[in-house]
């Protein structure tokens, strides 16, 4: 081990700058041990020493703890955590209020704790100052060296004076720590009276479980930074509860929504049953419900929170918190939940009592407008309404392009649905998490499309007064949509070819090269082909958009899938004007579904919402009187759908080749079941043949 080499005498005027620089060090400083690492700098200069710490005194505890050690040496042994008042120097240095200086470490003997571990570091001779002033004793400033009598009494002198200016700095900094522990304290009580706040607006208005749970969830997640929470709602007739709502993001699938949950063997149970609310660490919920342990080890939730739901006596369920840290909830914690679950079960028996009202209520009703589950083909495609034959071939081509990244181009006249596809296409593909990005070439002027699609540069053009991104590198790792791609001029064909074969482009204005990483969909009502030929577009970028053609049917050719429609659209419009429409008059309907629609879907929507419009009741008013024209039924209905089911059924069986029954039969073209069409054909006369 090396000798400390002790410094040559400074004068007197150099450590008066040096005690002017501790004071600016002081000054400038607000976090301790950034003070100590700048002191341990300027000290070096004139005092040698190997180590210099501060130890401070926690006075309910009546014991010392190593605050800060500042050593360029490897600290052999283990450091005390606490040493009693009698058993440390500094205890001694604040009782006579003098430096405490052992010029022989290895002599010593009265304070074994320390002594032992500066022997263990070949430590010879230390010094504690103590740290005081005109109110508090806080502790000791202590440094020592490697060699014995390393300090004169004009080296200690020296120190005291820096001793007296660390203590005001360490008691203001402690004063500035208790005043930030107190403003945190005061922010944690204005969060909660806040989020008690959002809770009871939460009650005033909303009138259903699953809404006033919600609104809940999302306060206290905010408040109280939570990883799970969920409500269990006691059901009489099953003597459960079941699990009505949940929040856990990132969770693993344990606990799932409308799962029961028993009262015997659970926590919730447990909880329900003594109607006092209780945290549970992973191992004493184990202890109480081994399934419930199981289910929170799969979940990684160490901390339970569980505070039982009682109004006017009645025992309602539990409302469950929980954190994926350990010993996460504290009893300032439990005191609020208790006190939010008062004000939560008187709305949540009023949400239940007016669920049933609306139950009732809705058996009385004369035709209840919903959207079923058969509404959407299938899940995956929540945003399409439909179950016929031709547009559920369309969904399967879309799954079965959507997970690659090739280009699409749909097809389809105006109003068919070309921008749900294309977002079906990015929802169901793996770039899902990017951004979908739409632009309508047909609604840009030809001069500023080129700067929407690969954006400019400042001044690269009259009006272009800053720098702004096209929408081909907003879509990068996402999709691109481009619809009516054939309104696309000839001249930038050139560039969008680029962009699909290279992945790069330039703005206008620059140079540079940008790189893109988008898929593109596109779409057109034009026959590009035609377009091709007519040398209107060019033959190369129709070959690259044309990688995976899909078609949207018209609405005339999908009928069946107009009563549909027509209800999601009803609900859609009453919700939006807060109307309540039960009732669809059949004639209307049957007018509805007869009409060709020159407009597809999007002149349906339109005519539906006027009619909500023009619907004061509960009946829909639809002017089916506007639908005029070789298109619209004649006036007598009993007559014109017995032309139009004879004309449907005859025009499927031609196209089964008169098989009635099969998959391509026509009872499959027609959505009927076989032995329902076969009755039909009874009906009006109409044999099979073939």
């Amino acid at each position: 081990m090396s000798q400390t080499q002790l410094p040559q005498p400074h004068p007197t005027g150099a450590r008066y700058e040096a005690l002017l620089e501790v004071a600016e060090s002081i000054a400038s400083h607000r976090q301790l041990s950034t003070l100590f690492a700048d002191l341990s700098r300027c000290l070096r200069r004139l005092v040698s020493f190997d180590f210099i710490s501060l130890t401070l005194l926690d006075a309910k505890a009546n014991v010392f703890r190593l605050h800060i050690l500042q050593t360029d040496r490897e600290v052999v042994g283990d450091r005390p955590a606490d040493t009693p008042f009698d058993e440390s120097p500094t205890g001694e240095a604040l009782r006579t209020r003098r430096p405490y200086y052992v010029r022989q470490v290895s002599e010593a003997s009265q304070f074994p704790i320390l002594e032992n571990l500066l022997r263990a570091n070949g430590v010879q001779s230390y010094c504690v100052l103590p740290l005081v002033t005109a109110q508090h004793d806080l502790g000791g400033l202590s440094f020592g060296a490697v060699q014995a009598s390393a300090y004169s009494d004009e080296d200690i002198e020296f120190m005291q004076h820096v001793a007296r200016q660390v203590a005001v700095a360490v008691d203001n900094a402690l004063n500035h720590e208790a005043a930030r522990a107190y403003e945190d304290e005061l922010k944690r009580e204005r969060d909660r009276l806040s989020a008690l706040l959002e809770i009871n607006n939460a009650v005033v208005t909303c009138l259903s479980p699953k809404p006033l749970f919600h609104a809940i969830s999302a306060s206290l997640r905010r408040t109280f930074g939570l990883d799970y929470a969920s409500l269990l709602i006691y059901e009489a007739g099953i003597g459960a509860l079941r699990l009505q709502t949940a929040d856990l993001p990132r969770g693993a699938g344990a606990i799932r929504e409308d799962a029961i949950v028993p009262l015997d063997d659970t926590v919730a149970g447990y909880v329900f049953r003594t109607r006092q609310g209780r945290v549970f660490s992973l191992q004493e919920a184990a202890a109480i419900s081994q399934s419930t342990g199981e289910i929170m080890g799969r979940e990684g939730l160490h901390s339970i929170c569980c505070v039982p739901l009682v109004s006017h006596g009645n025992a309602l369920g539990t409302l469950n918190l929980g954190s994926r840290r350990e010993s996460f909830f504290t009893d300032g914690d439990l005191q609020f939940f208790l006190q939010a679950a008062d004000q939560v079960a008187i709305a949540l028996e009023n949400a239940l009592s007016f669920q049933r009202i609306e139950e009732l209520n809705a058996r009385l009703a004369e035709e209840k407008v919903y959207l079923e589950d058969e509404i959407r083909t299938d899940n995956r495609f929540e945003e399409i309404v439909g179950q016929s034959r031709v547009l559920k071939a369309v969904l399967k081509q879309v799954e079965t392009v959507a997970p690659t990244d090739s280009t699409v181009l749909v097809y389809g006249e105006t109003g068919t649905g070309k921008e749900l596809l294309a977002r079906a296409i990015h929802e169901l593909s793996s770039r899902r998490q990017g951004t979908f990005v739409k632009l309508n070439c047909a609604a840009i002027p030809t001069g500023l499309l080129e700067s929407e699609m690969f954006g400019h540069e400042k001044g690269a053009f009259t009006g272009a007064i800053a720098q702004r991104i096209g929408r081909f590198e907003l879509a990068d790792r996402g999709t691109m949509f481009l619809d009516e791609v054939g309104d696309i001029p000839l001249e930038l064909h050139t560039k969008l070819l680029r962009v699909l074969q290279e992945r790069e482009f330039e703005r206008l204005g620059s140079s540079r090269t940008i790189k893109t990483d988008a898929r593109l969909v596109a779409a057109t009502n034009r026959n590009l082909e035609t377009l091709v030929e007519e040398r209107q577009f060019r033959a190369d970028l129709y070959y690259r958009i044309n990688v995976f053609p899909i078609t949207v049917p018209p609405l005339r050719e999908r009928p069946e899938d107009i009563p549909l429609l027509v209800r999601y659209f009803v609900q859609q419009f009453a919700r939006r004007m807060s109307r309540r429409i039960t009732n669809i008059p059949a004639d209307a309907m049957q007018a509805l579904t007869r009409y060709q629609w020159p407009g597809n879907i999007r002149e349906l929507q339109n005519f539906i919402e006027r009619a909500v419009i023009l619907s004061p009741g509960p009946t829909l008013q639809a002017p089916v009187r506007e639908l005029k024209g070789p298109k619209t039924a004649p006036s007598s209905s009993a007559v014109t759908l017995a032309d139009a089911e004879s004309e449907a059924i005859q025009r499927a069986l031609r196209e089964s080749g008169g098989r009635v029954g099969g998959p391509e039969g026509a009872a499959a073209r027609l959505g009927m079941k076989r032995t329902t069409l076969q009755a039909k054909m009874r009906k009006l006369g109409i044999e099979a043949k073939g």
